[in-house]
């Protein structure tokens, strides 16, 4: 993995975003072995990373024989890939490219699989240019201009045209999912939003007593589920949505935009968090920020800090007596809800702690 430190990235925030990335890595079936780092005013136009840098990577690459793919923190163009993987003789991934691969593994109905084609596209539509290297090895001169610039007009063809066509595939499926919402009446609607991997999945098997796929990986939902749960005799509709990240590719979000149509029609939304992850403040933005982005600033909403049994594990000595845990407890709780506007709740969704406070 490699990440660079520069602009607004701290070390502490590199380190983090790495983490973070070896995760993704984890869930598309990658096994990582070594982490470089650099800090540089600004990224390499070549190579991403500086020249005294690669060559150290390259060496460790030679000295590892089971290596076979590096995978950069942030986006590349199709020039610094080309160059890369001809330096370092390895399959060269960006963040953007590895959230794709995650996506279309995880795709199951024919919305996501459309959505994640149309995301891909839009992804390699800039960077065609990259993938007709063998072109300029010809040798120059006249009469031998032209093939190149044809061949790379015609893949951009293509590519527009089936980005054209995905377009309008999910124009005609977002049109009948609209019919499906308008058919549901007037019904409260609540939407599970949050980062991923927070546990909305396990929340809402448990809320609407029906099995829906949830896993400790990185976007284990890529399909909105909507289930309809009766409080007392309140019947109202739960969906779990997409879960967000940080650096998240703005095509895919643009592509995306359909599955969340269920967080803009929701009546409330509840936030998932974790309460054990030491960032979960910085998740908080990323949900946030999300959400202004796709104009849906002012629902009702209800902040749940999920996973306290996970907390209790990780940050409670054994030897602690029960009062004075829940005396800590209390006091964080207050300090989060003094910091909210909206309501708090402490909640464990996999052991059933405090659902009945939600």
């Amino acid at each position: 993995l490699v990440g660079l430190i520069h602009g607004q990235q701290t070390v502490e925030k590199v380190e983090e975003y790495l983490a973070e990335l070896e995760f993704l890595a984890q869930t598309a079936g990658a096994f990582t072995v070594k982490t470089f780092t650099q800090k540089l005013k600004h990224p390499n136009r070549r190579t991403f990373v500086g020249t005294g840098k690669l060559e150290e990577i390259q060496a460790y690459i030679e000295s590892h024989e089971d290596i076979t793919m590096v995978i950069f923190d942030d986006d590349l163009s199709g020039k610094q890939v080309g160059i890369l993987e001809e330096e370092l003789k390895v399959k060269i991934v960006d963040r953007s490219t590895l959230i794709l691969d995650i996506f279309a593994n995880r795709a199951q109905t024919a919305q996501a699989k459309t959505q994640v084609e149309l995301a891909q596209m839009q992804y390699l539509l800039p960077r065609l240019t990259g993938l007709w290297t063998h072109l300029e090895r010809q040798r120059g001169g006249i009469g031998m201009r032209g093939p190149g610039e044809t061949e790379i007009e015609t893949d951009r063809r293509i590519v527009r045209d089936k980005i054209t066509k995905l377009k309008n595939k999910l124009a005609q499926i977002d049109k009948q999912n609209q019919t499906r919402r308008k058919n549901r009446g007037d019904m409260i609607q609540v939407a599970l939003v949050g980062y991923t991997n927070v546990g909305k999945s396990t929340l809402m098997t448990y809320l609407s007593k029906s099995e829906v796929f949830a896993e400790d990986k990185l976007f284990a939902t890529l399909d909105t589920t909507v289930r309809k749960v009766v409080f007392g005799s309140m019947p109202f509709l739960l969906s779990d949505t997409v879960g967000f990240i940080r650096k998240l590719p703005h095509h895919l979000i643009e592509s995306f935009n359909f599955i969340l149509d269920e967080v803009r029609e929701s009546d409330i939304l509840f936030h998932v968090l974790v309460l054990a992850h030491p960032q979960h403040e910085d998740h908080i933005n990323t949900v946030t920020k999300t959400l202004k982005d796709l104009e849906i600033t002012d629902r009702p909403t209800i902040l749940i800090f999920n996973k306290l049994d996970l907390y209790k594990k990780r940050y409670f000595d054994k030897l602690l007596d029960d009062q004075t845990k829940n005396e800590l407890l209390d006091e964080l709780y207050a300090q989060h809800q003094k910091k909210s506007e909206y309501p708090v709740v402490f909640l464990s969704a996999k052991e059933k702690i405090n659902i009945d406070v939600l």
